[in-house]
C-alpha cells in the first residue's frame, strides 16, 4: 500500500483556490518504501542486448508522468532522463522497461507513450520519436513495452526517453507515477506540467527543482534493450 504524498510550501506554490482544492485530489509524487524494485522488470527478450539498464536504486518515490481525460488535461505531465549512444554506433530501440507505481487508484493505464528528445543543453530539446498507444506488459505499474515494429533507430548522440501512461486519473483508476534512482546517471531527471494545473513547471526543467522536496532523486529507473551495430 502507498501513501500518497502531495506537494505544498515546499516548492512555494502560488495555486489558485480553485487548483488548491484539485491539489488535494491530484498529486505530484506518491511515497511508498524500497518495496517498488521488486516491482522492477530485469529480463532480456531473446535476440535482444541491454543498452542502457538504470532500473535499479529505487528510491521509493514515484513522479506523476501521465496524461488524464479531457476534464484533467491542465494536469498532463512528463517525465524525462538522458542517455547517450556512443561514436560509431547506431542503436535500435526495441523494448523499453520502466519500474513504476499506481496511486489514488490502482490503475491500470489503458496505455503508454513512448517519446525521444534531443538534448538542449541537458534539458529535453527536439522531439525525434513519438510511439504512442503501446500496451506493455503491466506488474503492479511497472511496465516491459515491446516496441514492435515502431522500434527507433537512433546515431550517436544524446538523447532523452519520456515514459507516459495514459489513464483518465483519479476516481477512474488513480495516477501513474514514475519511480526515481537515488544514483544520477549523466544529466538529473527532467520534468514538466504542460497544463500548468501544479502550478510548476510548464516547461522541461530540472526534475528535483519542479517538485522540491519531494522530489527525491535524482533520476528514474528504466532499462532500454533493442539491437546496435
Amino acid at each position: 500500500m502507498t501513501r500518497t504524498t502531495l506537494l505544498a510550501s515546499a516548492a512555494a506554490l502560488a495555486l489558485s483556490t480553485t487548483s488548491a482544492s484539485a491539489a488535494s485530489h491530484f498529486a505530484l509524487t506518491s511515497k511508498g518504501s524500497s518495496h517498488f524494485a521488486l516491482h522492477a522488470v530485469h529480463s532480456t527478450p531473446r535476440g535482444l542486448r541491454t543498452l542502457v539498464d538504470q532500473n535499479e536504486n529505487d528510491t521509493g518515490i514515484a513522479i506523476v508522468s501521465q496524461n488524464y481525460d479531457k476534464s484533467s488535461a491542465q494536469y498532463d505531465s512528463q517525465g524525462a532522463d538522458d542517455f547517450s549512444v556512443p561514436k560509431g554506433v547506431t542503436w535500435v530501440i526495441k523494448d523499453v522497461d520502466v519500474t513504476g507505481v499506481y496511486f489514488n487508484g490502482s490503475g491500470p493505464a489503458t496505455s503508454e507513450n513512448i517519446l525521444i528528445y534531443a538534448d538542449d543543453h541537458g534539458l529535453p530539446g527536439e522531439l525525434i520519436a513519438e510511439v504512442e498507444n503501446l500496451k506493455g506488459d503491466d506488474n503492479l505499474g511497472s511496465f516491459s513495452i515491446d516496441l514492435g515494429k515502431k522500434a527507433i533507430k537512433l546515431m550517436h548522440g544524446k538523447y532523452w526517453l519520456s515514459v507516459v501512461a495514459n489513464l483518465d486519473g483519479v476516481g477512474n483508476g488513480g495516477q501513474w507515477g514514475w519511480e526515481t534512482n537515488a544514483v544520477q546517471n549523466r544529466k538529473p531527471a527532467a520534468w514538466q506540467n504542460q497544463g500548468g494545473g501544479f502550478g510548476v513547471c510548464q516547461t522541461w526543467g530540472v526534475m528535483q527543482n519542479c517538485i522540491g522536496s519531494y522530489g527525491e532523486g535524482p533520476d528514474f529507473m528504466f532499462e532500454l534493450k533493442g539491437k546496435k551495430s
